[in-house]
């Protein structure tokens, strides 16, 4: 098995929750495609880094589904990680600080994948909603609600397709092996996972609301963000090695 780096990004304020990121440092032991995406299926992480060069902050993208050009999450992590200026991948080359417990990169809100931005009344009612049935052919989920609107707090939950979500066995990484039994039990119709914490949604929130936020997601990891002039968008969250 190839070394890799397991990061929790998005952590909250003691340290807990975020989202597992697995990064493989040197991505020059595998420079095929194909083993690429074997490895991030059979590690099973939600996204899986592929360093290409450490120093100019090249990376590549996996998730068990595919490769997507751009996700917030497992940049903030390798930014974190190779402690660079800039980061590269498909979509752009982006920038990259440290900032004390937080770090950023600034993207834009074009590269992020699609998802839907729903609104809720409460913090209350996003915290009850049951795990969606979300069609091939329908973008994510993304629900929200103010938890204090003047001082930009949120509180969101997000829903992706079971292919795409945090690997195979997604309610165990979160805690919760009965809910994993549960979630198996799909009865053939299209059903989403949650995510624990998704940069590219807040990112495109962002966007939509024009403003800074600070928003708890999943069972508990926070992400920043804030608007930047000509279009694009900080994220910045904490980074910490799990191993």
């Amino acid at each position: 098995m190839t070394d890799y780096d397991v990061l929790r990004v998005f952590c909250g304020p003691r340290g807990e929750y975020g989202d597992e990121v697995g990064v493989v440092r040197n991505g020059s032991l595998l420079p095929e495609d194909g083993e690429r995406q074997a490895l991030a299926v059979k590690l099973g992480f939600g996204r899986t880094v592929f360093v290409d060069d450490p120093e100019r902050g090249v990376i590549d993208i996996r998730t068990p589904a595919g490769r997507p050009s751009f996700t917030g999450t497992p940049c903030v992590g390798a930014a974190w990680l190779l402690d660079v200026p800039e980061l590269t991948t498909d979509a752009g080359v982006m920038g990259a600080r440290q900032d004390g417990e937080f770090c950023w990169i600034e993207a834009r809100a074009e590269w992020a994948p699609r998802y839907t931005l729903r609104q809720y009344a409460s913090a209350a009612e996003v915290d009850g909603l049951a795990v969606p049935s979300i069609g091939a052919d329908e973008p994510p989920l993304y629900a929200w609600a103010w938890e204090d609107e003047p001082g930009g707090r949120v509180r969101a939950r997000a829903f992706t397709h079971r292919d795409e979500g945090p690997g195979p066995d997604p309610a165990a990484r979160l805690g919760d092996p009965e809910g994993a039994a549960d979630a198996g039990d799909t009865g053939g119709a299209p059903t989403a996972v949650e995510e624990e914490a998704t940069g590219a949604a807040a990112m495109l929130l962002t966007e939509r609301l024009g403003r800074a936020l600070n928003i708890t997601q999943g069972t508990g990891s926070q992400l920043l963000t804030a608007p930047q002039p000509h279009g694009w968008t900080e994220v910045g969250g904490r980074v910490l090695l799990e191993r």
